[in-house]
């Protein structure tokens, strides 16, 4: 979330200023600390409540939901990452967010993973600003929104009652806050998918391409996502080559040809395209510049600006005639969260928080992906006209969410006058919130090659908020040197999610190959326990080193860590898998309830037998041996 600031509250004896208007709901105090608007509560869904925002007139209202700290043990937001821990308020920052970036929504939460404080603002396009922090003073956890209101517009933020679960809480946010025009899932997008990115990065072609496309389809994927690399002038680091969106010749000869080969093997074909970007070595750069003014000079390029409708057009062109022109089934959409740099640039001109440099990443805009900060070029401002048709008029917004969203919404309708409901759109961390879901049905976690802790956290983080999407785990990659039980463990990662492959699958070693096949077997046997189950995945602030998943008479259990265990019941159960993700050689189930007489059945991490016996277990504790990285399956006697 990109920082910024709130005039008027930039320090704590600000923040637990008197409320001017107060409120007592659920546990929580509510106060509205500035003129402008006022404060009243209402019923909610399923015992909540909804505190509504009404403007009498053009403001910034500043809301502070407020409790005691109790036995808090961390805070969770969508973009939490790593950081999960109590922030104090005075080492706390105003952050904007939006759909570029996160959500606003949050839980606080206790030592047995209980919500104390769980919220979410309705504000599905517009951006918002939010700070959160403990007074040591007065032991009590707070959080503030910043909310832009114009005179008669109101703005609704859903409370859940203090007790139940923290992945509860957070769900029934994301179902009091879903919109109501969701982008619907095809069968493919729940299907594992293969990605060229870490297989090939920019070294793709046809022949090769459609060679790991034969591979994976043989392996279990569904679809085929061709990542950064296919366009003209994609060569070297950076972006300077890419806002054409002209397949390079030399590397496709006929992409449309190609298309059609992949999906003749079965597969969907996804194209990698950044519509906001670019790249100054493009000639939508000597077009274009005048409608990004924010401006990368270590990636090379530059911004489109969607809060202008010229800047959107383009854009939005861009994404439609890729499809049109090569039969594509959808895309994969980069780089959306560049557009945070505009928070709070006048969109007419001046020097709001984008357009400094400080070596801080201040200006927004820098990508988890590529890794560096971004700013707003000196002196530039963005200005209508050109060769995009105009930007003067309404056309243009103020706010850079409603010009994401407005662009968004372009591209959806026109890409479904094309593909109907069999459309996949893909977008990543972080512009997944609740509000992405009309217009992105693949919610990808962003990138983090070889690391299965992030991609497990990152995936299970989305799925709280995924009231329709399909979940998809960054790609996954590991060392072709390395043993099978590495493999393993990285597709583990992806279990509750859709596993996203990005592996050279050309060569791959026997046993490496085995494993893949294995588990991407057992995950589309067990995907609808797995993704369509009730999750619980424990304090966020651990990491989740047990999930378990129930639906009907199955469960998965998965141990990411050693000397854990996962308390499940065996009763009335057709199968219990599971799943040892850790390099012991036994797990530990809790079983809830009466003993069971059961027949265990063990697999390595290739999926070879590795003994089967019967035993009682139950109620309680019980060690089970399940080789590492391998898997058990629990049946009745």
């Amino acid at each position: 979330m990109a920082e910024t600031a709130v005039p008027g509250f930039a320090e704590p004896a600000r923040l637990w200023a008197d409320a001017r208007h107060a409120a007592a709901v659920l546990g929580a105090q509510a106060g509205l600390l500035t003129e402008g608007a006022r404060l009243a509560v209402e019923p909610g869904p399923a015992g909540a409540r909804q505190l509504r925002l009404f403007a009498a007139a053009d403001t910034t209202a500043v809301l502070r939901l407020d409790v005691p700290l109790g036995d808090a043990a961390g805070y969770w937001h969508p973009s939490a990452g790593w950081d999960r821990h109590l922030t104090a308020d005075w080492a706390s920052r105003w952050r904007t967010v939006g759909p570029a970036e996160s959500a606003p929504l949050g839980c606080l939460y206790d030592t047995a993973g209980r919500a104390l404080l769980a919220f979410g603002a309705d504000r599905p396009a517009a951006t918002t600003r939010v700070r959160f922090g403990l007074a040591e003073d007065t032991a009590r956890f707070g959080v503030w929104l910043a909310v832009e209101l114009r005179a008669g517009e109101s703005c609704r933020v859903v409370l859940q009652p203090a007790g139940s679960p923290v992945a509860a809480a957070v769900r029934a946010l994301g179902a009091a806050l879903a919109v109501p025009d969701a982008l619907p899932v095809p069968p493919a997008g729940r299907e594992a998918a293969y990605s060229t990115w870490y297989a090939m990065h920019r070294d793709v072609g046809a022949a090769d391409v459609e060679a790991e496309a034969k591979l994976a389809a043989a392996a279990g994927c569904g679809v085929l996502l061709l990542d950064d690399g296919w366009q003209l002038h994609a060569k070297g680091t950076g972006y300077s080559g890419s806002g054409d969106w002209t397949p390079d010749p030399a590397k496709f000869p006929d992409f449309a040809a190609h298309v059609r080969s992949v999906q003749g093997l079965g597969l969907r074909y996804m194209a990698w395209i950044a519509p906001l970007i670019v790249g100054e070595r493009t000639a939508a750069h000597r077009k274009f510049a005048h409608l990004a003014p924010h401006a990368i000079p270590r990636l090379g390029c530059r911004v489109l600006d969607p809060r202008l409708a010229a800047a959107r057009e383009v854009a939005a062109d861009a994404c439609v005639e890729l499809v049109r022109r090569h039969h594509l089934d959808g895309l994969k959409i980069d780089f959306l969260d560049l557009a945070a740099a505009y928070a709070d640039l006048d969109p007419v001109g001046g020097t709001g928080a984008a357009g400094r440099d400080d070596g801080t990443g201040a200006g927004g805009g820098a990508s988890a992906e590529c890794g560096t900060g971004a700013a707003t070029a000196p002196g530039s401002t963005p200005s209508g006209g050109g060769d995009a048709g105009g930007t003067g008029g309404a056309g243009d917004v103020a706010d850079v969410g409603e010009g994401l969203r407005l662009l968004l919404a372009d591209v959806r309708d026109r890409l479904r006058a094309l593909r109907g409901d069999d459309l996949l759109v893909e977008l990543r961390q972080p512009y997944t919130g609740p509000g992405m879901l009309a217009f992105g049905n693949l919610l990808r976690a962003a990138d983090c090659p070889g690391d299965a802790t992030a991609n497990r956290v990152r995936t299970l983080d989305l799925g709280l908020l995924a009231t329709s999407g399909a979940v998809h785990s960054d790609m996954l990659m590991w060392d072709r040197s390395a043993t099978p039980q590495t493999a393993a463990r990285q597709l583990h990662s992806a279990l509750f999610a859709i596993p996203q492959l990005s592996v050279a699958l050309a060569g791959l070693p026997a046993d490496q190959h085995a494993a893949t096949v294995f588990w991407l077997d057992f995950w589309r046997t067990h995907r609808d326990v797995l993704t369509g189950g009730l999750i619980d995945a424990g304090r966020p602030d651990q990491l989740h080193p047990t999930v378990t998943a129930q639906l009907g008479q199955q469960a998965v259990a998965a141990f990411f860590a050693e000397h854990t265990h996962a308390r499940l019941p065996l009763a009335g159960r057709t199968e219990t898998a599971l799943v040892n993700s850790t390099a012991a050689d036994r797990v530990v189930l809790d079983v809830e309830g009466a003993a069971t007489a059961v027949r265990l059945d063990t697999f390595d991490a290739c999926g070879r037998p590795a003994g089967s016996h019967l035993r009682t277990l139950g109620p309680g504790p019980a060690a089970i041996a399940v080789p590492p990285a391998g898997l058990c399956v629990v049946r009745p006697a």
